[in-house]
């Protein structure tokens, strides 16, 4: 009998997927990882904040929203403030600096007619027309060498010095002030035929009591002169400086700080010194220190000379002007010094101990 044979069964390895059929699929299958990417993006901040506040309101036991709200209340105060504070700055303008009276800026100086300064108007005409020339200083003329005094001065030698219209000194400072000018008091110092009639012992004398004057009579010319060996002009001089630093001139500028241009045996000092050169010198440059330290700190005090006072010794100064012992020297002159005759005095003024030097051309401003 015939054995049966096993039939055998063939497998057929066939997709039943057309290839568009595959691409449609993995087209599908990106897609939907994309949209899955897309959900968990979206959703994290979510999630995360859900953990968070679930953290700290059921582990933590803290309001959230309390303290966001607080938060958000100070960040809104701080951006307030800040804006107030941009807006204030934005509206105000910037303080300008004050002008410093005291300093020495090395700058140029000019001189005012102080009986033309009788008005606000006048002064400030005066200052922009000085600032426009490019002026640092101005020089108010408030005692001169006829022994005038141009304000009301309340020191009790100047009581018949005082002019008969005297200026708003005060008023004169503060406004050239206000111009950027630094306002500088000129007074004259020995210089001064007048005061000494107001109190004798500040005055050079002859025969004890009687004033001394520079020639024969009054009639003829002839002044008086204060005595710098005299305590009490130099203590006159010292006072109209206090007074005039009071009314807002912190630059005061001397001068006359010198004996008579003569030498005579008439001439009584109250000191055997008077009539010697070494004698003159030693006495003016002990009136200089005397007023410098009275006033240090408080005024930038200047002792000025013509040049022609600063180059050779006289009788009188007994000696140059450069070697004086001042702190600051302003010398004058009518035409401009040439490069090597200022380079020449302001070394001989640097060799004598002279801290600052300013050469003031009297015509430049006029």
């Amino acid at each position: 009998m015939a054995k049966n044979k096993r039939q055998k069964v063939k497998h057929y390895h066939r997709s039943f997927y057309s290839r568009e059929m595959r691409v449609k699929r993995g087209i599908g299958i990106a897609v939907l990882v994309v949209a899955v990417l897309a959900a968990a993006w979206f959703a994290a901040p979510h999630v995360l904040d859900w953990a968070t506040h679930t953290w700290y309101t059921v582990v933590k036991d803290r309001d959230l929203e309390a303290e966001s709200a607080s938060r958000a209340e100070a960040a809104a105060s701080s951006a307030a403030a800040s804006s107030a504070a941009a807006s204030q700055a934005a509206s105000e303008p910037e303080e300008e600096k004050p002008l410093d009276g005291k300093a020495i800026t090395g700058g140029s100086w000019a001189e005012l007619d102080v009986t033309t300064l009788t008005d606000e108007a006048a002064i400030r005409t005066a200052a922009r027309q000085l600032k426009q020339q490019g002026a640092d200083y101005a020089l108010v003329t408030l005692k001169d060498a006829a022994g005038t005094v141009y304000y009301a001065s309340g020191v009790a030698a100047a009581a018949q010095s005082i002019t008969e219209n005297p200026v708003d000194a005060a008023n004169i400072a503060a406004i050239l002030r206000e111009e950027g000018i630094i306002p500088a008091a000129q007074l004259a110092a020995f210089t001064d035929p007048v005061s000494v009639y107001t109190d004798r012992s500040m005055g050079v004398h002859y025969d004890g009591n009687s004033l001394w004057l520079d020639n024969v009579s009054a009639a003829k010319g002839g002044k008086a002169w204060m005595n710098p060996f005299a305590a009490s002009a130099v203590q006159y001089v010292g006072d109209l400086i206090e007074e005039v630093q009071g009314m807002g001139y912190e630059q005061v500028v001397l001068t006359g700080v010198q004996f008579p241009n003569i030498i005579t045996r008439k001439q009584d000092f109250g000191a055997s010194g008077g009539k010697s050169r070494e004698g003159r010198a030693a006495q003016l440059t002990a009136d200089i220190a005397a007023w410098q330290t009275r006033f240090a700190g408080s005024v930038t005090l200047w002792v000025s000379y013509p040049d022609a006072l600063c180059t050779a010794a006289t009788d009188a100064l007994g000696t140059t002007g450069t070697s004086l012992g001042m702190e600051n020297l302003l010398v004058t002159s009518s035409t401009a010094l040439d490069a090597d005759s200022r380079a020449a005095l302001e070394q001989a003024a640097a060799d004598a101990g002279v801290k600052h030097v300013v050469v003031h051309d009297t015509a430049a401003f006029r």
